[in-house]
């Protein structure tokens, strides 16, 4: 009971402090919508194209810029840690007798609403494109939402928690973000990428979040790659909560 407790406490701690100052909410969905008004268009006679998957451009292309908000609406958070760690409120934290579990999924419940907020957004400002959307579908879609978030935010914790500064930790994310969003198809499918680029693709987790939430928009249930996709972003995120977890009962020893 203690440790929901805590974790509601810094659910709402960090929401709060990112109502305040909201630039980060702000440009989270700004650059999707940058994409979606210039990039969008663009897509539309590529969707004529051999080997573009089904459902239109929008259909195919917005799946891609929901997943691109959750990672890196989800992997940049350890800037705000760094910021904590610096002005001693970890420390003071950690002195408490609070749930370590609690300190780290608190913080990435927060990352989740608002990522999940962001995404709304993108999502209903799409239609007037021509998204076209399965209310079920779209439900099961965010729920992968919140588990690239889930599992992303534990790693950018971490790594801000061993790396303690922002300078450090912006190379790390990029290098590790870049290669996960490029071998994903977000842009564009990996369906129109040499055989050998799609082999590699096979290998990154979201390259199968984004096939199975594009198959989800689309009401296209009996695709494997929701399954896939759905157990993958589980157990990866059991993963990093653990990871996470123990990286914040270290720093408190």
């Amino acid at each position: 009971m203690r440790v929901f407790r805590d974790t509601w406490l810094i659910f709402e701690r960090s929401l709060v402090l990112s109502l305040r100052n909201p630039v980060w909410v702000i440009m989270g969905i700004l650059q999707p919508i940058l994409y979606l008004l210039l990039f969008g268009p663009l897509l539309t006679n590529i969707a004529k194209m051999p080997g573009f998957p089904p459902g239109g451009a929008f259909n195919v292309f917005v799946p891609g810029l929901l997943v691109m908000t959750a990672l890196f609406g989800s992997a940049f958070v350890g800037f705000g840690l760094c910021d904590e760690l610096r002005e001693g409120v970890v420390e003071r934290m950690t002195v408490t007798p609070m749930s370590r579990v609690a300190m780290l999924v608190g913080r990435s419940m927060r990352d989740v609403v608002l990522l999940l907020a962001q995404g709304l957004i993108l999502v209903l400002l799409a239609v007037p494109f021509g998204l076209e959307i399965n209310l079920g579908g779209v439900a099961v879609a965010f729920l992968m939402l919140a588990l690239i978030g889930i599992m992303m935010s534990p790693v950018s914790y971490t790594l801000a928690l061993v790396l303690k500064s922002e300078d450090s930790l912006a190379p790390v994310v990029n290098g590790i973000s870049l290669p996960l969003l490029l071998l994903s198809g977000v842009m564009l499918p990996m369906s129109l990428a040499p055989d050998w680029l799609q082999t590699v693709a096979k290998f990154n987790p979201l390259y199968h979040a984004v096939a199975a939430i594009r198959a989800l928009f689309n009401a296209s249930f009996g695709d494997g790659e929701i399954v896939l996709g759905v157990v993958l972003l589980i157990v990866l995120a059991v993963a990093t909560i653990a990871i996470g977890a123990r990286s914040f009962s270290r720093a408190a020893a």
